[in-house]
């Protein structure tokens, strides 16, 4: 199975849609997911979103499953560092650096600055949650840090139910900061590593395989993340959104 997470283009977060470069960006973008052979589309409810998958899914004359828990992951807190009000990330290295709880994969939440804000653990099991609850449909079902296809030592499946091998390709139009929760989940990496880590540009493909190297067992492994060969092929500069230096035109 893969699952392409897909940012939205380039932001006009004021008015929750996208700028001219992000329309363009857009465009380019569908010319690249009508090649693929997508099973199901789902979205985040925002308006960036939802305009970025616009063109692909007219394109392919396909619609999108809306989940308001793709929604960007902006449970706020006070930048300790700096002063600023906005979302769980982007600290200062010489500040996140040295908290251990920033790499712990099951303790990150209880850093200091998240007790800022009691939504963000429940919120983040919220996304873990919507990510399996998709899996499920289509026969993975998780069981401690990996998914099973084959899940007759697992309680509470429908009774009659059985899971196959499945090669679907889904698609998921979202955004960066939600988009490493997924990944974190699925990876078992602390979505802090993650956010602090790495940058997804707008518009940037990151796909993520199951190997069932084991019969009935299946883990998730990232194939490319933050792609961005179609703005490449478009002559499409890479949008900066989310970037703290120049980034490089590959």
């Amino acid at each position: 199975m893969r699952i392409i997470f897909i940012r939205h283009g380039d932001p006009d977060y004021k008015n929750d849609t996208l700028t001219e470069k992000g329309w363009r960006e857009a465009k380019l973008l569908a010319k690249r997911v009508s090649q693929w052979p997508v099973k199901e589309f789902y979205c985040s409810p925002l308006g960036r979103a939802k305009d970025t998958a616009s063109f692909s899914l007219e394109k392919m004359g396909r619609k999108a499953v809306i989940y308001d828990w793709l929604r960007e992951f902006t449970y706020l807190i006070t930048d300790p560092t700096t002063g600023r009000y906005g979302v769980p990330w982007d600290f200062m290295p010489s500040y996140w650096t040295k908290d251990p709880l920033f790499y712990e994969k099951d303790h990150w939440h209880e850093a200091p600055v998240y007790q800022q804000n009691d939504e963000i653990k429940p919120r983040y099991d919220e996304v873990c949650h919507g990510i399996d609850g998709i899996l499920s449909d289509y026969g993975y079902i998780r069981d401690g840090n990996i998914y099973r296809t084959d899940t007759s030592s697992i309680g509470d499946i429908p009774e009659g139910k059985t899971y196959n091998y499945c090669d679907d390709t889904i698609v998921i139009f979202c955004h960066l900061g939600v988009t490493c929760v997924m990944l974190s989940h699925l990876l078992g990496i602390a979505p802090t590593l993650l956010w602090q880590n790495f940058f997804l540009a707008p518009t940037s493909v990151t796909i993520v395989t199951s190997e069932e190297r084991m019969p009935g067992t299946a883990y998730f492994r990232v194939q490319a993340m933050g792609d961005t060969t179609h703005l490449h092929d478009g002559k499409e500069p890479i949008s900066h959104m989310g970037l703290f230096a120049e980034p490089f035109h590959m």
